[in-house]
């Protein structure tokens, strides 16, 4: 019965809508996905159902590694991503019915609302004594999941169907979209019922707290512009005094981080048992798509230049304003999330020093203490990263052994609750004290000083709002880089028909290099280039002197695009189902 499941995993959402039929479908899914009426006979089996809820692959589904869309790619879905030669399905526009993690992700998302209402129904009526604080709490927590995900279906498709009981064939078949405000008022109430029961914490077993369900419900609403709800759940969960920055910045992502004072909601895995094996980006051939190949990966996913440049000064002025920036010197004064996020020339990373001059041919494995071969250079080795830089965020010296790495992944962490209360602020214009330490307390984290050190790093200090929103922006972007978070800003800021709406860069060629970049001495970037109020660079005049190339054009149709399309098979098979405009 397991190979069964494994192979509809995919399938129509009518599949999920079934399992709680009264007829033999009930067979066909294994237990641990709510499916057996011998089922829910002991906390133990409730349990088991509610792992299950908890599977990585409902919060970082990833059906498509390959071509790095999905799950922990989300930031192949943005202008914060670059590689060789190739768009993904959103960012060249080339998305439709049929795109494999659109019909994955609706799947995904579906499957975990199906499993949490079939265990909410059999805790309506327990087939065995239990308590009535542990059956709240389970409740609590099936709701808590199935409030997450309505909340990405709402966010990507818009108006969905709603399901909060198994359907008959029937009924499954009838069942038509509904307006997404209808199905957030249900999202609310599935959170305001978790955050009424779940406790603060856990002494054992963990799962969904009162402030998860908190921030959760903080983020959805900021994401429907309910700058009310956003700034209310927000500061609930700020008021719970549970949780704060980690201090390092750059240590909070790396393996041995785990369940740190920042973590709100996130997901343990482990190497050891293979988690990472159903959905986790991070497993092996995954890791090395975005390590230096001197330390055996084939580095061919980099961040892009974009997104390089969005980093302030230290002075906090952006490059083309702030005196301290050197486009030769591209890493000096830097925000220091920006060499924590990307790694700095010239600097150790894992085994070697990251160098891709195309003339540093060879380098140092430290680890056995060698000369060797430098193939980050593309002076060695054609394929090397196009535009030089690499991902350094989350990475450390236990990846370049055999890849199997298993770092926390963060759901929600307490810098985005803070953030998000800032903005719900910012746009109420309800500006005051508070929403500046918001946002000052997660940009000193990054400069290891607390926030009211306010000479040691660039503090806010403005109130005018259209300024502030701004810096808020250029602050969420600096922060949550590589975390999958870029994709839904600009969609929701409408700046995806801008942003995505551009060229990706690299470097020219190294023979051509040498002549016009190095040899003039403007290795690495041979200017400072414009930056618009948006965060926007303009490359134009660097690749209009034949500085750089174009390596991929993006598109995006802001009359389609702002929403993806229903899967094509859900149109099919359902004459209630209507498509999203332009698909």
């Amino acid at each position: 019965m397991k190979s069964i499941i494994n192979k509809i995993n995919g399938a129509l959402l009518i599949v999920f809508l079934l399992m709680g039929c009264d007829d033999s479908s009930l067979d066909l899914n294994p237990l641990a996905e709510v499916s057996s009426e011998t089922w829910f006979l002991s906390d133990q089996e409730v349990e088991t159902s509610l792992n299950y809820l908890f599977d990585i692959r409902f919060w970082n589904p990833n059906p498509d590694p390959l071509y790095f869309e999905g799950g922990g790619w989300l930031d192949s879905f943005s202008d914060d991503w670059a590689n060789r030669n190739t768009v993904t399905s959103v960012t060249g526009g080339t998305i439709n019915g049929q795109t494999s993690y659109v019909e994955d992700w609706w799947s995904f998302y579906y499957k975990g609302i199906s499993a949490a209402n079939r265990l909410l129904e059999n805790l309506d009526s327990p087939k065995y004594e239990i308590t009535e604080d542990k059956l709240n709490l389970y409740k609590a927590n099936a709701r808590f999941v199935r409030a997450s995900m309505y909340s990405k279906l709402i966010f990507y498709w818009g108006d969905v169907p709603y399901i909060d009981s198994t359907l008959s064939i029937d009924e499954a078949f009838a069942i038509g979209r509904i307006d997404k405000m209808d199905v957030l008022k249900n999202i609310y109430a599935d959170y305001d019922y978790a955050v009424s029961i779940l406790p603060e914490t856990y002494s054992g077993t963990q799962y969904a707290t009162k402030g998860a369900a908190l921030a959760m419900k903080s983020r959805i609403a900021l994401y429907m512009e309910d700058w009310v709800a956003a700034r209310d759940a927000a500061k609930a969960c700020m008021d719970l005094s549970q949780y704060g920055l980690y201090p390092d910045f750059e240590e909070l992502f790396q393996s041995k981080t785990q369940n740190s004072i920042e973590s709100v909601f996130s997901i343990a895995q482990s190497v050891s048992l293979g988690s990472w094996q159903e959905g986790d980006y991070m497993r092996p051939e995954n890791a090395r798509h975005v390590s230096p190949r001197s330390n055996g990966g084939n580095m061919f996913v980099w961040p892009s230049w974009d997104l390089f440049n969005s980093f302030l000064c230290e002075d906090g002025l952006p490059i083309d304003e702030s005196p301290l920036y050197n486009p030769q010197r591209p890493f000096d004064n830097r925000d220091p999330r920006c060499t924590a996020t990307i790694i700095e020339f010239g600097t150790q990373h894992g085994g070697t020093i990251y160098q891709p001059h195309p003339d540093s041919l060879q380098t140092t494995n430290y680890l056995t203490g060698e000369r060797v071969l430098n193939s980050d250079s593309r002076g060695v080795i054609q394929w090397a990263s196009f535009n030089g830089i690499g991902w350094k965020k989350g990475y450390d010296s236990d990846w370049f052994d055999d890849f199997n790495v298993a770092p926390e992944h963060h759901v929600i962490r307490y810098a985005d609750v803070l953030l998000i209360y800032a903005e719900a602020m910012i746009e109420l214009n309800e500006i005051d004290a508070s929403v500046l330490e918001a946002i000052n307390r997660v940009r000193a984290r990054a400069y290891k000083v607390d926030y009211t050190q306010t000479s040691d790093y660039p503090a806010l200090t403005s109130t005018d709002q259209s300024q502030l929103r701004r810096s808020l922006r250029i602050e969420r972007r600096m922060e949550f880089a590589w975390e999958g978070l870029r994709h839904a800003d600009i969609v929701r800021w409408r700046l995806a028909e801008k942003v995505l709406n551009t060229k990706n860069y690299g470097m020219i060629d190294p023979p051509e290099q040498r002549i016009k970049i190095i040899e003039p001495g403007l290795w690495f970037f041979p200017e400072t280039p414009p930056i618009d109020e948006d965060g926007v660079t303009d490359f134009t005049s660097m690749f209009n002197k034949g500085y750089i190339k174009i390596l991929t054009e993006r598109y995006f149709d802001k009359n389609v695009h702002y929403l993806w399309p229903i899967p094509s098979k859900e149109i099919l098979i359902n004459p209630n189902m209507k498509q999203n405009p332009g698909y």
